[in-house]
């Protein structure tokens, strides 16, 4: 039998339904493989392994009686440390935020997940306050990527990404101001998706504003969008939920791309620094969805370079955290943090004004641009993973990955999927975008890529 960590959620659930192995053996598995890849990955900030094998022993009751109490029962999970976990302390990576306080609330992922059965393995490590597509915080120090340990696995959602890509559970909870979901998930070789803003309810609302959003980080399309099925829905603690729909988003999974209309766009009409690899992967990457079936074209979406628009409502919510904080503390805060508050702190109302301007023409574009088109295809970053060190401490790293925050500007749903691997063995992701609300075409896609060429898994170390 194949070592139980490596199995995908919906191939976990499957062997529950036949009884070929229980909730406790797969939960037992995977702390196995968090126990001997963690110390050298660091992806988790905190394992809670005496409450995950109760909550594996209580599913396997409940699959033993044949009544599971929901889609993902006996399924590991795992949740960012940005998100409200109760009984768990929420420390966004930062050393200026007390342990010893109470941690009573669930976000209202963390409570979809509990309600479908999901086993909560603990938290993933994050940079501080999730303000950098990088893996370190002071607080954690460096999160390391599964496929080769001198890079980045990618940020802000490091660990989840690190944690998938190895094997420490099938499931795992990310966020997404800028790029935090697709970023990492095409550095480490995984599948993820921001889904269309409000589609997964958020609280408390992010500081860096609507730009945030929340979603599944996976290693199969199929385990995303049955996660996402999960997620999906109305909670009234965010005003900018969507209605719930009770939506099955694996419902239709399989019905390929044939006829689909995609514009290949592999610089956006502006990026200039896209790497060689990764264009060489993106425009085969074309090829093979056209094989599929598709109509691919080139088009340029057609709205110029947003990245001052993008820089100063990021700063400006950068500057909401650190304001927030006594300046005692600062000191023990990242430097490119305080760097990029101190920036966004020079930022007006009329600036902020101006950028979110900005950002509605964007958004007008991509409207105009998805009359045409039903998907847009770019690269997901335009680099391989980056060298632990790069950038450690730049605010600039939006630079080196112009793809992924046009896509927060406009709150259209996004995904991540692998392609290929450059020549040092690094992945490279391809990025699928949507018209707002057609989360289940953009996976529909990615499935159809998936199932035509599998993802690769890392070889990992003793």
């Amino acid at each position: 039998m194949a070592d139980l960590a490596d199995l995908s959620a919906t191939e976990l659930l499957s062997g529950y339904r036949a009884r070929r192995f229980s909730p406790r053996e797969a939960v037992d598995a995977v702390l196995a493989r968090i126990d001997a890849q963690n110390p050298r990955l660091n992806a988790f900030i905190l394992v809670d392994a005496e409450g995950a094998r109760a909550a594996a022993a209580a599913s396997e009751a409940r699959w033993m009686s044949g009544a599971p109490c929901g889609p993902l029962d006996g399924v590991p999970a795992s949740i960012k440390d940005l998100v409200l976990t109760k009984g768990w302390p929420t420390l966004r990576g930062s050393k200026t935020i007390r342990r010893d306080q109470p941690w009573t609330e669930d976000a209202p992922v963390t409570a979809r997940l509990r309600e479908a059965g999901a086993v909560l393995l603990g938290k993933t490590t994050t940079p501080e306050f999730g303000w950098k597509a990088l893996g370190d915080s002071p607080l954690t120090g460096v999160t390391r990527n599964p496929w080769n340990l001198d890079h980045t696995p990618g940020g802000s959602s490091a660990g989840a990404a690190a944690g998938i890509a190895s094997g420490m559970g099938p499931l795992a909870i990310g966020t997404d101001g800028g790029g935090s979901i697709r970023i990492p998930s095409s550095f480490s070789g995984i599948f993820g998706i921001k889904p269309t803003f409000g589609r997964v309810p958020a609280y408390p609302l992010s500081a860096f504003g609507t730009v945030a959003h929340v979603g599944p980080m996976t290693r199969t399309v199929s385990d995303a969008a049955l996660m996402l099925s999960v997620l999906a829905g109305f909670d009234d603690r965010d005003p900018w939920a969507v209605p719930r729909h009770h939506r099955d988003f694996s419902a239709g999974l399989d019905l390929g791309v044939a006829g689909l209309r995609i514009g290949y766009s592999p610089m956006l009409g502006y990026a200039r620094n896209v790497d060689a690899e990764v264009r060489a992967a993106l425009d085969e990457a074309a090829k093979r969805l056209a094989a599929l079936g598709a109509i691919v074209e080139a088009a340029d979406p057609g709205f110029a370079d947003p990245r001052d628009a993008f820089m100063t409502l990021w700063t400006s919510g950068a500057a909401k955290v650190v304001a927030d904080i006594p300046e005692a503390a600062r000191a023990n805060m990242d430097p490119g943090l305080l760097a990029s508050a101190q920036y966004g702190a020079t930022k007006s109302a009329v600036d902020y004004l101006a950028a979110d301007a900005v950002r509605t023409e964007v958004g007008q574009a991509m409207i105009r641009f998805h009359r045409r088109y039903d998907l847009l295809l770019t690269p997901t970053v335009a680099v391989p993973a980056r060298r632990i060190g790069e950038d450690s401490a730049d605010p600039t790293w939006i630079d080196w990955t112009p793809f992924s925050f046009p896509f927060n500007m406009t709150r259209q749903p996004a995904a991540s999927v692998p392609c290929g691997l450059s020549a040092s063995g690094l992945p490279i992701g391809l990025q699928l975008v949507g018209r707002h609300h057609q989360d289940h075409l953009v996976l529909r896609a990615a499935r159809a890529y998936e199932a035509a060429h599998p993802f690769p898994r890392p070889i990992l170390g003793p």
